[in-house]
């Protein structure tokens, strides 16, 4: 299966689920889905006590389980149960639920929009900016946000190009290039803004954004002049291309007297948090 983790939102609650490209479909947390229909506060006891129930009954439900690796509320990625859609619609028959009959429509247009995306990537980028504007982020902060991911797109393409190829060399260097102009590592700035699994660019400032792009697209550029080969001379690059866009953040800073790494973050009220699924 290819790595193609994501968040969908179902009622302003989060959906873990990975799109596989060789099948074409969907596999969804099952977890997540019990919590939304059931509003257990503890959907993994429901979960394990409804598979010994259809076992018993001779369901061939349990053999279609797919076990994916998602981030958990620790920050740490754990195997989870998982099914495509169709064994997902049958699961949720045995779920005594009125959430029931909005969620298969809920699935089906999940579907749908993947199908659409697949024949016009456009299309995709859409579908983020309508979710962030859901989720109350200003024109402002989209445009800013969806700018940032083009050049993020950028470079992480001429990372491939230049023999970069696991998943972990990837991380290796977008910290690098992070720590150098912010000062901080990813770790470091999630934890400051109180993220678990959620995605630091999501809940970045503007002038955030604004930096991590600048510094990225400064790396590429700099990768790029100096035909930087593999993860060691991208990773001088990313120093560099760092470099400058620290220098940017430290002259702005003396000029306003304000912080540019912030721990503001677009997390709910704490009253809300426990409603979502990290």
């Amino acid at each position: 299966m290819t790595k193609e983790n994501t968040i969908k939102i179902f009622e302003q609650k989060q959906v873990r689920t990975h799109w596989d490209e060789k099948k074409e479909q969907w596999f969804f947390s099952i977890i997540d889905v019990i919590e939304i229909l059931t509003g257990s506060s503890i959907p993994k006891r429901y979960w394990s006590d409804l598979k010994k129930k259809l076992t018993k009954e001779g369901s061939q439900l349990y053999e279609k389980i797919v076990q994916l690796k998602f981030p958990s509320t620790d920050g740490k990625k754990y195997a989870t149960d998982c099914l495509a859609t169709q064994d997902l619609l049958r699961l949720i028959q045995s779920i005594p639920s009125p959430k029931a009959e909005p969620f298969k429509q809920w699935l089906a247009k999940v579907g749908y929009e993947r199908m659409q995306e697949i024949a016009d990537p456009e299309q995709s980028i859409d579908r983020a900016r309508e979710n962030w504007q859901k989720l109350g982020r200003s024109e402002k902060w989209i445009q800013q946000r969806m700018s940032g991911q083009e050049t993020r797109n950028k470079l992480t393409d001429y990372w491939k190009k230049s023999g970069v190829e696991k998943t972990d060399e990837f991380a290796f260097l977008t910290n690098i290039i992070h720590q150098e102009w912010s000062g901080v590592s990813i770790k470091q700035h999630k934890n400051l803004k109180g993220l678990k699994t959620q995605n630091l660019r999501d809940h970045m400032s503007e002038a955030e954004l604004i930096f991590t792009a600048l510094a990225e697209l400064s790396t590429r550029q700099i990768a790029e002049t100096e035909k930087a080969k593999g993860v060691q001379q991208n990773a001088v690059a990313g120093k560099k291309g760092g470099k400058i866009a620290k220098d940017a953040r430290l002259a702005l800073e003396q000029k306003t007297g304000k912080k540019v790494i912030t721990a503001d973050n677009f997390l709910p009220p704490t009253s809300e948090k426990k409603k979502l699924k990290r």
